[in-house]
């Protein structure tokens, strides 16, 4: 995005963390469920979350108490915001 001349602020979730509000309110912009957002591949996945039947509240509040969990980039502007895997989907917030 800097190649593009696109001002943009980069979040380290792992270091801020994000609260559960604004997680949900994230993934809401992006039109994503938790399931969407969660990586499978994380030992907190296969500790937290595999063979259970966990609510979305449950799942987001999981993300928060492990940030690792959460798939990036999430990339937002304005009131919008997408999983920009692959890159591409930045063209969907006009940013490509």
């Amino acid at each position: 995005m800097t190649a593009e001349g696109v001002d943009f602020e980069t979040v380290n979730y792992t270091e801020e963390r994000l609260s559960a509000s604004a997680l949900k309110q994230l993934l809401r912009n992006a039109g994503l469920k938790p399931q969407d957002a969660i990586r499978t591949k994380e030992p907190a996945y296969k500790q937290h979350v595999a063979g259970k039947d966990l609510s979305d509240s449950q799942l987001i509040q999981l993300m928060t108490d492990y940030p690792e969990l959460l798939q990036r980039p999430i990339v937002a502007r304005g009131n919008k915001a997408v999983l920009a895997r692959p890159v591409e989907r930045l063209a969907e917030l006009g940013l490509m």
